[in-house]
């Protein structure tokens, strides 16, 4: 199954991230909001890593991170977001999270964290 969990409610940020990662042989799954992930994250015991943005609809990704931790899975977390400020690092921190990347995605820039977290 698949590796890594890109989770953001813009469909060009999931593609992007998507394609990047495929791209270096990992393999991606998709959700558009944190209740889709939250219900992917359930569905696939290979997961490794969730890429996931903050600012969503029905679910936002952090309130996804903490309810992820809550049902005892322990992945690693990358917050992909536009914002960064001080309480939310903090938050998502105490749920578990493991580097934050302020859009736009760079992949080149984040790819050797993404494989240390995966561990490939």
């Amino acid at each position: 199954m698949a590796q890594v969990l890109v989770v953001d409610d813009s469909s060009t940020v999931r593609n992007e991230v998507k394609a990047f990662l495929e791209a270096e042989g990992i393999a991606v799954i998709t959700a558009i909001d944190g209740l889709d992930g939250l219900a992917k994250v359930s569905q696939d015991a290979e997961l490794k890593l969730i890429i996931c943005d903050v600012n969503m609809p029905n679910m936002d990704g952090l309130t996804m991170v903490e309810k992820v931790k809550e049902s005892g899975k322990v992945l690693p977390v990358i917050m992909l977001a536009t914002e960064s400020g001080a309480s939310l690092k903090q938050r998502g921190k105490d749920a578990g999270v493991k580097g934050w990347i302020v859009k736009p995605f760079n992949g080149p820039a984040a790819i050797g964290g993404i494989k240390k977290l995966i561990g490939i």
